[in-house]
């Protein structure tokens, strides 16, 4: 008997101090003297597999380069193989990164504040926002909460004739602002431009310029530019962008966009040497408090989400506190990711367009080299389904066009349909994935899968919140949000709505300018009853023509490029002749009330057949349809 209760006490000391271990997982010391092989084989299978033509990694922890690779070839016609140290990528939007440490340089100086009004370090005005709001300040700019709209064809273009110096830029394309300050968070490629032109301004120096005397000289950044097209002396190692289409890669063209937002060029060893310096602090581009204050959280729409530092996204993985941000052009793809408490950092870039592998490379990373115990799932709570029922619906995207035409192209990208289930749990469709979210509070859900659903935050909460005007907002962590779309401005009845009453007008087309013809050869004259309907069904062929070539303006316009993936005047200049497309909807708002008339003119004629009232009645019903959709979506 006195054995047995040794044997017990041993026992439980096992499991006790077995516990702990795990417990304290977190805090032991991490071995990574294999990520290198550990990331290497990944991409090696990632390369293969997504199709990537040339790819770079380098990770750097407790200030040392700890792996550096390259994979595929800078060009597939010179067959060399990329090199980390010197092969130039598009790094995208973690370029802004190095605009945030230039304002917090000139912050440091004195030049600048990031509460003060923008309007006093510039010599042009933004306008008060809605509402009379309060005015932009570089803190908001920082945390992507100035209020703007945000255009998808003012990002990316392939000439480099077409692109505007920053100074024409920022006034030439100066969005609409649609919130208050402060208030809602929306990435925004233009006020990260709108703060390198400040930088400029104040400076009295290029930007460009500004960013290689003080950050790439301080840290001996040799093979980074902003320059576009890079400079000679670069040129020679800038890879050669590709994208995978049936069987074959296609090369790209050289990607022009606005400087500070995105147009860094830059090796994997250059950045290596960029992160070590935000993870050390180093005192050689900013002082050690203004590295602190930067990487503090500064803005996030609810406590149970991760929010924006003064540049830097916040991620929670694993439950560490990563400091990242992702970049993207056309065809260019780059992950940032820092773990401050760790003394770790990994940067990735690659072309090709697979945009989801950097943040799949970091969860691999996350969960093989920073486990955490997996908890229990919170399961569906009594009332669950009645609660959640008021979240239903469509949400759009607030970055986003609100003013221009460019608001249908929230329908083709980014909706995000909520559905629930007999049960109460939320089925949130996003980017072609579904993933049931469980209440852990009110308005707060937790996503059952864990499953990425955008490359700028990880859904793994999501909060429900109503702003002053009733409207529902899903908040998700990182720089994105979504606000929920009227029942009449939801992707399904509006395109149900246009296909319908383009389909009407087609069909009409078709018949009535038959029976035209056929009048004509056989020479039928109309009788004075009669008279009224031919006119109408005139005026309608006529509008049915220009239905026919605003439709054709808007397949040229639409139409995906296989090698970029996205519409050709989304980066190109439109040519002068399109504005011709452009007045073909406010002929057909004109026709509409000529219709409207004589069809109410038709019904007083007994003479007329029934049918054909009906016809024309319907036909007029869908020109009002397209009408008003054309208002809507600012068309017209």
């Amino acid at each position: 008997m006195k054995n047995f209760k040794w044997l017990f006490v041993i026992l439980f000391l096992l499991i006790l101090i077995s516990i702990v271990d795990v417990v304290n997982v977190n805090a032991q010391e991490r071995d990574l003297s294999n990520v290198g092989g550990f990331i290497d084989n990944w991409m090696e299978k990632q390369v293969e597999k997504e199709h990537i033509p040339n790819a770079v990694v380098t990770v750097v922890h407790k200030g040392e380069v700890i792996f550096s690779k390259g994979y595929g070839l800078t060009s597939l016609e010179t067959k060399e193989a990329v090199d980390p140290d010197a092969s130039l990528f598009r790094i995208g939007s973690i370029s802004k990164l190095f605009t945030w440490i230039a304002v917090m340089q000139l912050v440091e100086q004195g030049e600048l504040d990031l509460d003060t009004d923008i309007n006093e370090f510039m010599d042009f005005e933004i306008l008060e926002g809605p509402d009379n709001s309060d005015s932009i300040t570089l803190r908001h700019l920082m945390t992507h909460t100035p209020g703007f709209e945000d255009y998808v064809d003012a990002i990316f273009l392939l000439n480099e004739d077409e692109l505007l110096p920053l100074a024409q830029y920022v006034r030439e394309f100066l969005p609409e602002r649609v919130y208050p300050a402060g208030d809602i968070i929306a990435y925004s490629n233009y006020g990260t431009a709108l703060a390198g032109y400040i930088v400029e301004h104040i400076s009295g120096m290029p930007y460009e310029e500004y960013i290689e005397k003080n950050i790439y000289d301080s840290l001996q950044m040799e093979n980074s530019t902003f320059r576009q097209p890079v400079p000679e002396k670069l040129q020679d190692q800038m890879t050669q962008s590709y994208r995978y289409v049936d069987g074959e890669f296609l090369p790209g063209e050289f990607e022009y966009v606005p400087t500070p937002a995105g147009a860094m060029s830059s090796s994997a060893t250059d950045i290596g040497k960029f992160m070590k310096a935000i993870l050390e602090n180093d005192e050689r581009i900013l002082q050690f408090d203004t590295f602190k204050e930067m990487k503090k959280e500064q803005f996030s729409h609810h406590p149970y989400l991760d929010g924006m530092t003064l540049g830097f996204m916040e991620r929670t993985m694993n439950d560490k506190r990563l400091l990242m941000h992702g970049g993207s052009t056309m065809l260019y793809d780059s992950g940032l990711y820092l773990l401050p408490e760790e003394d770790f950092g990994i940067f990735v870039s690659y072309s090709g367009g697979s945009y989801l592998t950097h943040t799949k490379l970091i969860n691999e990373v996350m969960d093989h080299y920073f486990p955490v115990l997996v908890s229990e799932s919170p399961k569906a709570s009594e009332g669950m389904k009645k609660r959640a029922k008021q979240f239903t619906g469509e949400y759009h995207q607030n970055r986003r066009s609100f003013t221009t035409s460019e608001k249908l192209v929230t329908l083709l990208s980014g909706t995000i349909q909520v559905k629930v289930d007999n049960e109460g749990y939320l089925l949130v469709s996003h980017m072609g994935s579904t993933n049931p979210f469980v209440e852990i509070e009110d308005g707060v859900y937790r996503n059952l899968n864990e499953e990425q659903l955008d490359p700028y935050g990880e859904f793994a909460t999501i909060v429900f919140i109503k702003d002053k005007n009733g409207i529902t907002h899903l908040m998700t962590d990182g720089p994105m949000s979504y606000s929920k779309a009227p029942w009449y401005g939801t992707s399904g009845l509006t395109f149900l709505s246009l296909i319908g009453s383009i389909l009407i007008v087609i069909i009409s087309f078709f018949y009535w300018g038959i029976a035209w013809l056929i009048k004509l050869i056989k020479k039928r004259k109309n009788s004075a009853q009669t008279q009224l309907a031919f006119w109408s069904k005139t005026i309608a062929i006529i509008y049915s023509i220009f239905t026919f070539l605003f439709l054709i303006g808007f397949l040229l316009n639409g139409e995906l490029s296989p090698i970029y993936g996205l519409p050709i005047s989304a980066y190109t200049i439109e040519p002068t002749w399109m504005i011709v497309f452009e007045i073909i909807p406010y002929l057909l708002l004109i026709l509409s009330p000529i219709l409207l008339v004589l069809i109410l003119l038709n019904w007083r004629h007994k003479s007329i057949k029934i049918v054909t009232k009906i016809h024309l009645t319907v036909f007029m019903f869908s020109t009002l349809v397209l009408s008003i959709l054309f208002y809507y979506w600012n068309i017209i």
